[in-house]
């Protein structure tokens, strides 16, 4: 298994403004599925007769209001400011939104093992963030395990030909210059500004059938070299 230090010494930043929009696009662009699919059920229950065509647009409405929802908390916790600042968050309550948003999901389990006690919000976001990361490295599906003890973050994505995505790489190590950054990257890019808030370094160990991401203060790091 191979490791690789992804944290850029000096990060170039976006502008406020520009992250902002970006963030603002990312999730809009994650909603525009299922808020679809809504309209349509809609449409069909306003138009159509057949009692069987009807029947599926009301599932259709539950399972696309269900996944709006889902997306929605999940962001605001993940992106927002969900909570004042310096507060702390329950790992349990985003452990819930995190598999709110992965209940639909027929190709990646979730497996969240994370503690029962609250931490900083900067570090709930950052954990959040990791696991979308973490599922993007099994795009043929697999499980995602996500685990916090003491300050580590440590999420295992295991799955047929597991990698991180090359894309996803490239923002990590800073190799992407900020005018670069586009709706698709700045996910990876926004963890980036996390782990710089938060003081964590990143670590992330793959083979073809897993990536481990690790995410620890960059003291402890220091300490364990």
């Amino acid at each position: 298994m191979t490791d690789s230090d992804y944290t850029p010494a000096d990060l170039p930043h976006l502008s406020d403004m520009d992250l902002a929009a970006l963030i603002a696009s990312r999730i809009c662009h994650d909603l525009i599925s299922p808020v679809g699919a809504l309209a349509n059920a809609v449409e069909v229950l306003r138009n159509d007769s057949d009692e069987e065509m009807r029947k599926v647009a009301l599932d259709l409405l539950e399972t696309s209001s269900r996944q709006a929802s889902a997306k929605l908390q999940f962001a605001r916790l993940a992106f927002g400011a969900a909570g004042s600042a310096g507060t702390e968050i329950s790992l349990n309550d985003a452990g819930a939104l995190a598999n709110k948003l992965m209940a639909d999901d027929n190709r990646v389990s979730l497996n969240w093992q994370a503690p029962a006690e609250t931490r900083p919000k900067s570090i709930v976001k950052l954990l959040l963030n990791l696991m979308l990361i973490a599922v993007s490295c099994v795009p043929r599906g697999g499980t995602v395990t996500v685990t916090a003890e003491g300050p580590r973050l440590v999420l295992e994505a295991k799955g047929r030909r597991a990698a991180l995505p090359e894309q996803t790489a490239s923002v990590l190590t800073g190799a992407i210059l900020p005018d670069e950054i586009d709706a698709r990257k700045v996910q990876p890019y926004y963890t980036l500004r996390l782990l710089e808030e938060t003081g964590y370094g990143l670590e992330i160990a793959q083979d073809e059938e897993a990536v481990i991401i690790t995410a620890a203060p960059e003291s402890d790091a220091t300490e364990g070299a």
